[in-house]
């Protein structure tokens, strides 16, 4: 999988940040092979990444959010 940048909040729109977090986590329906069940902990990426998309926080630190909740 091919390091994406999402782009900051000052510099795109939500429906840009939705449109990428649905491609860039997009289920491809094979766990064993993807684990982004796991990363996000069996919630949908854009529930998961609801601030991102909304613009109250940036990608990074609501990924470092959910990492910490291991």
């Amino acid at each position: 999988m091919a390091y994406v940048r999402f782009p900051s909040i000052a510099d795109s729109t939500p429906e840009e940040r939705r449109a990428l977090v649905r491609e860039r986590y997009a289920c491809i329906a094979d766990c064993d092979n993807c684990g982004l069940c796991v990363i996000f902990h069996r919630v949908d990426p854009e529930l998961a990444l609801a601030d991102y998309i909304e613009g109250r926080a940036e990608h990074d630190d609501v990924m470092m959010r959910i990492r910490r909740r291991r």
